[in-house]
């Protein structure tokens, strides 16, 4: 069993087709999505119809929510808040129903007594943030009874593997806005390329295959130049150059 975990796309098809399109050379079983699919990105509704076609099993993110429930932007940055509602004025009804079939947790079984619970932030919360610094009792907060082989979240925008009690905890990046760092000060800046992960359970070995997939760059900013998203030539100067070697 092989599943391909995606997360934090944030409006951005571009990425999101690059992405796909390794996990088709790759193979897998499932491919399931971690949330944050549409807001922040110039393209929300090509990657709510491209998620919709894939039929794949979707977790509420935060930003899933703020776009049916706008209100709860209140106290973050103006941009944010501008974003916010433009994407969803971008959206049909059918896109609306579509991220309220958005469910909390998603756990799927991997093999015999091996499971593979999915989540945005945490267990408990979709605002709660699991770095590779969370002190194991915040931690154990965070989980609270859920037990798992692999628990899986996204929401950080920064891949991360670690072990917690018998637990395999992993953050699978992010497809639309890799961060350069986590946390970051001031406005984040995106790395140039696209993220995900891609767990495996075969003849009872576990894998964890963090990927990360080359994008067009050129087509990324283009998209947000050519759209009327709010501080589209900001965002499209947010993303790191690629280095030689990166």
């Amino acid at each position: 069993m092989h599943v391909a975990l995606i997360s934090d796309i944030h409006g951005n098809r571009v990425s999101l087709d690059a992405v796909l399109a390794d996990i088709g050379r790759t193979g897998v079983d499932r491919i399931i999505c971690l949330g944050d699919v549409a807001a922040l990105g110039p393209q929300p509704t090509l990657v709510i119809a491209r998620l919709r076609e894939l039929g794949c099993p979707c977790v509420m993110g935060n930003h899933d929510e703020h776009l049916l429930r706008p209100e709860l932007v209140q106290g973050l940055t103006r941009w944010v808040a501008d974003m916010t509602e433009w994407c969803a004025a971008q959206l049909s009804e059918a896109d609306r129903a579509y991220l309220r079939s958005f469910q909390p947790l998603t756990e799927i079984g991997l093999g015999p007594q091996t499971t593979l619970l999915c989540y945005h932030g945490s267990p408990r919360s979709h605002e709660e943030r699991i770095l590779s610094t969370t002190p194991s009792a915040d931690l154990d907060g965070m989980l609270g009874d859920r037990t798992a082989t692999v628990m899986a979240g996204g929401h950080n925008h920064v891949q991360m593997m670690r072990r917690h009690r018998n637990a395999s905890v992993i953050d699978v990046g992010s497809v639309g806005q890799p961060f350069e760092e986590m946390p970051f000060h001031g406005t984040p800046r995106f790395l140039p390329w696209a993220e995900y992960a891609i767990v495996g359970w075969v003849r009872g070995t576990l894998s964890v295959d963090l990927r990360r997939v080359p994008i067009d760059l050129d087509a990324v900013r283009r998209a947000a130049k050519e759209s009327d998203m709010p501080g589209a030539d900001e965002w499209a100067d947010s993303w790191v150059a690629p280095s030689r070697g990166g």
